[in-house]
Order: C-alpha cells, then structure tokens, then sequence
C-alpha cells in the first residue's frame, strides 16, 4: 500500500543511495513524514526494512551514525547451510519469483493500522524490576567504558578501543525489543534473558571503535558484544 496506508518499506541495498536519499529515509523513520514536490507525505504505520551490499566499496555510501542508530536491529543474514533449504532456492520455482511467493502467503491476521496501538500496549504492560532496570544500566556503561567492566577484545587496549559506545535511543531500543522477547514468552516482566536475546542484534551497530580498530568492525564488534555479556553481572 501507498501514502498513508504504507505500512511496510524495504529498502534494497541501501548503501547505494547517496546521502541526500539517506537523509530523507531518517527523516521518514523519525518522524514518519517526508517533504518532497512541495508537498508533506505522512506515513503513521510505516516500518522500514532495509539490506546493503557487503561486496562492492565503489560507487556505495556507507550509513552514518546517526542513520545505523534509527534501526531497531542489525540482523546478519547468510547464505543458508542446510542440503535441503540449498535445494528448494535452486530447483523449487515458488522461490524464483518473489511477487508470487508473497501473494502466496496467508492474509494478516492484524490490522496493520492497529500495529502501533498493539506495540505500545507491550511496551507499557512488560515491566522491569529494579535489579533488572541496574543491569540494563550496566550492560549500557559497559559500552561506554569498557574497561571498567574488564571487556576485552584480544591484545586491544580497551581504553583506546571505543569512540562512542550506545546512545541513549540505542537502550531504549534494547528495552522495546526486550519487552517483545518477554512478551513472546507469556511474560509481563523482564528477565535478564530477554536483554540478552536481543542484545547483540541490537547494540553491535551503535558501538563506534576509534578509527585505527574501525576498520577491522566485523571482527571486533561481535567479540566485543560478547565480552560485555559475559562480564557484566546479570541479577
């Protein structure tokens, strides 16, 4: 659907767009409006999706900060290993055109205009303990100065290491995916497990290494997530 009833956008390969297109696309998932042909679009059900190129450098441009951090969550995907899934890509046609496969699948069940309305009453039903809410506040501070809390990263000096650990938008998106992990569960309050499930899909890219480790990102930022898991003390 388009216009205001828009309520799924997949960008593809979204380090192609140049700046000025990543620019309007955080606007839209700030505030759910653009400007654009002297006219203001609003979108109040809108969830961006988006995927980028990993193999070519030229011609791309990488998100800033500020972009990565809109993000509720950074998901790797790989190719899949399983014989049969590896098979059914390659010789099951439903996978070959995607429009088809899609039309396929069965209606939704919701509302897509009740989403918000549904979203906001977990965020205000899931409940977090005091001891859960200092373990949340330690897990951030570990970000921040890793060396603190003893995370480690190989030979690296954990005090040269960060440049900028997890924003506060960047917790509170911790805490929304949280609540949905506890609320999958049939809980009404966190547990230190829903932190946890969440917690490398949802900090690996807002934390910022200084530029000498920035470039080795793929290798660090998973061994530095589960350090700060394994050494902050969960209740």
């Amino acid at each position: 659907r388009g216009g205001e009833a828009l309520s799924v956008f997949f960008f593809n390969e979204i380090n192609r767009a140049r700046p000025q297109v990543q620019a309007l696309l955080l606007r839209a998932m700030a505030e759910r409006s653009v400007s654009a042909f002297d006219r203001e679009f609003r979108f109040p059900h809108m969830v961006v999706f988006a995927d980028r190129n990993r193999v070519e450098k030229e011609e791309t441009f990488e998100l800033s900060s500020a972009a990565r951090d809109r993000f509720m969550l950074e998901i790797g995907m790989s190719a899949p290993t399983e014989p049969e899934v590896r098979a059914a890509l390659v010789f099951e046609p439903r996978f070959h055109d995607v429009d088809a496969l899609i039309d396929a699948m069965p209606a939704a069940l919701v509302d897509h205009t009740q989403l918000n309305l549904i979203a906001a009453t977990i965020q205000a039903s899931v409940q977090a303990s005091e001891a859960l809410r200092r373990y949340a506040l330690d897990l951030w501070s570990a970000t921040l100065s890793p060396a603190t809390y003893g995370v480690t990263v190989s030979d690296i000096d954990p005090k040269r290491l960060v440049l900028a650990g997890a924003s506060p938008r960047g917790m509170s998106m911790l805490l929304r995916a949280a609540r949905v992990a506890a609320w999958l569960d049939g809980r009404g309050y966190l547990v230190p497990d829903d932190l946890q499930s969440v917690f490398r899909e949802a900090m690996t890219h807002r934390v910022f290494f200084n530029p000498v480790y920035e470039m080795r990102r793929a290798e660090i930022a998973p061994v530095f997530i589960d350090s700060v898991l394994s050494r902050v003390a969960a209740p």
